[in-house]
This record gives structure tokens, sequence and C-alpha cells, in this order.
């Protein structure tokens, strides 16, 4: 076998050092810029929530649940006379409790129990509102809840809002862009996250009234529908 001569070496060298390819200059990264921006809506509620239940007190834990009992049974009657559909009527809430008597150096001492039964409500004509409370008073309720005023069908208000959000944050990023000298590409990402929750209900201690006293006022006023997103700008 013939061996290469020096000559032969030298240009199989050559050949392999123009062949290497040549390292690829790194680019600079694409500057991105990221924005939250809110987006809101304001529209008249449609529908009210409400929650009202009966609190019984007595010396045995059946005594509280049969009084309870009979007094529900009546809050659940002014209901149904009410108007209030069966779909938007739902028990939430159901507990037996004992109840103590606590004293300095002594014991807790056991003095009955507490019984509590709640129903939730939906009312859908909101003029109703007050006069529904008043009934549920009337016929035994001694605690309410509420009442918290949403939007049933809220999906076009909350697009609403979205289109408000994207408008917002793409004005925001090109001043943003404009301040720094470039300008706004493309978007590369929109995320979405939950919006302004709507007021919780206050409490209402419930107490019977005379036959000629005023109904119950109640002021739907207007619901805010909120939307925050957070978009990704890619600038140039």
């Amino acid at each position: 076998m013939r061996k290469p001569t020096n000559a032969g070496i030298w240009a199989a060298m050559l050949v392999a050092v123009v062949l290497t390819p040549v390292a690829a200059r790194a680019e600079p990264a694409t500057p991105t810029l990221t924005v939250t921006a809110e987006g809101k809506v304001a529209r008249a509620p449609d529908i009210a929530e409400v929650s009202g239940g009966v609190v019984t007190q007595a010396p045995t834990a059946a005594a509280a649940m049969v009084a309870n009992a009979r007094q529900m049974t009546d809050v659940v009657a002014a209901i149904r006379r009410a108007g209030v559909a069966d779909r938007d009527v739902q028990t939430s809430g159901l507990s037996l409790q004992p109840q103590y008597r606590y004293e300095n150096n002594q014991p807790p001492l056991l003095t009955g129990y507490q019984a509590t039964n709640t129903v939730s409500l939906r009312i859908r004509r909101l003029p109703d509102t007050g006069r529904l409370l008043d009934a549920l008073v009337a016929a035994g309720a001694n605690q309410l809840n509420g009442p918290s005023f949403r939007i049933d069908a809220a999906d076009a208000a909350l697009d609403e809002a979205r289109t408000a959000a994207v408008r917002t944050a793409r004005a925001r990023a090109e001043l943003y862009a404009a301040a720094a000298g470039l300008h706004v590409r493309r978007i590369v990402s929109i995320s979405e996250s939950g919006g302004t929750p709507e007021p919780r209900p206050m409490m209402i201690r419930a107490m019977m009234k005379s036959a000629d006293s005023a109904e119950t006022p109640v002021a739907p006023g207007e619901v805010t529908l909120a939307v925050n997103v957070t978009i990704v700008f890619e600038l140039q």
C-alpha cells in the first residue's frame, strides 16, 4: 500500500479547513413588551340572589329541629305564593349546633341547641325583591342575606369588556414603543385573568314589621363586569 506524501497530507488538511462551517453569529433578541389592561362595562342587573333562613333554639336537639321545620315550612310556602319557580329555590344550609354558657373557671354548660335552615333564592322580577323579603320575614324567616345583583346572560357584556381591554393594551403598547423609539410589530400572546368580583351581599337582620309599615326599598343600580388581559407585544 502506498503511503501518502507530505503534500497529500497538507492538501487533505486544507480541504478539511475549507469545508468546516463557520459558526453563525448570534442574532440579537427581539424586544418584547408585556402590558396588562382592564376592560369594564356596566349593565342593569336582571337577577337578584337572596338567601333566607330560620334559626330556632330549644333545650333539646329534637325540639330545635321540630320548631325549625315548622317555621321553615311556612317560609317555603310564602316563597311559593310569591311566584318563585322551583328551579330558583335551593336549600343552601342546614345545621344543628349545641349551645354552651361559659363562666370563669367553670366547664362549659350545655344550655340547648340551635337549628338553622337556609334557602337560596333567585329573583327574576327585580321590582318584587322588597316585597318578597317582607313576605319571608312575615312567614317566620329571622335571618336574611342579600340581595346580590347580577346579569343572567353576561357573555355579550363580557365580550365588550374583553374588546375594551385589548384596545387599551394596544394603545398603551403603542405609547411605550413610541417613547422608546420603536414600533409594535405584532401580538405574541394574550392571557385573561379574573375580573372585578361582584359586591358581596350585606347581612340583613330581619325583624317583624307592623302590617301598615312600608315595603322594604331595594335599588338594583348597575352591575360592573370587568376583564383583565395580559398581552405580550413584539417590537421592532
